[in-house]
């Protein structure tokens, strides 16, 4: 009977732990967006964090892009090819680029690369108190720390996504042209009549809310990081793991509204 409380108990206790942490991060994001509406901006911190987060991560969503393209082509093949239906991969990978995989592993990509920067850097400035040295300098750090941050993930990984999802259908023509016989022409036509304006756009909502997510989660951990250099790696360990599993379950309900009928 002990064992069963204790174990209710522990539950208990981590429900409520993930319930704080999660209102501390929302929050915490609104604090941060909130400094948008009131100056001022820093805009030369804005434009270092947009060129950090979407020019520097451009090889890495572009290799993943254009080589998920490939891929998707070719297991679209050995599965149509069974029901005759190859004429299709034209349609499904333009589809599956466009709402789902283009967004979600890019935002995956800048989580495992900026996320952890982010909250590498804010978590040492935390250890190190220079964040206490901006509030002394009569700074405001969430002002002038996290606001640039948000607001250039919110604008960059939208960017990206849109050349990933051209790379990404770029990846799958290749494939189908030259290794699987397809006609380029017929293949580009079929790419075009198939696509459909609100699946475009329901993946660069994805991609702002995923930036958003990185963004928060790298400058979250960041902020609140504690412990020297091992609490440092501990928040940026944190910061990735949390923006790719918050990145996951939103692209499921973000899915849910779009597309459901």
């Amino acid at each position: 009977m002990n064992a069963l409380l204790n174990f209710a108990a522990a539950i208990g206790r981590t429900t409520i732990a993930i319930c704080r942490r999660t209102g501390a991060a929302t929050l915490f994001g609104v604090q941060g967006l909130s400094h948008l509406l009131r100056p001022p901006f820093y805009a030369r911190l804005f434009a270092a964090a947009l060129v950090e987060m979407g020019y520097f991560s451009l090889p890495v969503v572009a290799l993943t892009a254009i080589f998920t393209g490939m891929v998707l082509a070719l297991q679209s093949y050995t599965g149509f090819s069974r029901y005759s239906a190859q004429s299709a991969i034209p349609n499904i990978v333009v589809l599956s680029i466009t709402r789902e995989l283009g967004p979600v592993l890019a935002g995956l990509m800048v989580a495992g690369r900026i996320g952890a920067a982010m909250a590498a850097e804010l978590g040492t400035m935390r250890v190190t108190d220079q964040i206490d040295a901006l509030s002394t300098l009569s700074t405001n750090p969430m002002k002038y720390l996290v606001t640039p941050r948000l607001a250039a993930g919110i604008i960059a990984l939208p960017a990206l996504v849109v050349i990933a999802d051209i790379l990404g259908v770029m990846g799958g023509f290749i494939v189908s042209t030259l290794s699987l016989g397809f006609n380029p022409s017929t293949y580009l036509s079929n790419t075009v009549d198939f696509m459909r304006t609100e699946d475009v756009v329901s993946g660069l909502v994805k991609a702002a809310v995923f930036g958003f997510i990185v963004a928060l989660m790298g400058c979250y951990q960041g902020y609140h990081s504690r412990g020297g250099a091992q609490g440092v790696g501990a928040a940026t360990t944190s910061a990735v793991v949390s923006a790719s599993i918050l990145i996951l379950a939103t692209d499921y309900l973000l899915t849910q509204m779009f597309f459901a009928r």
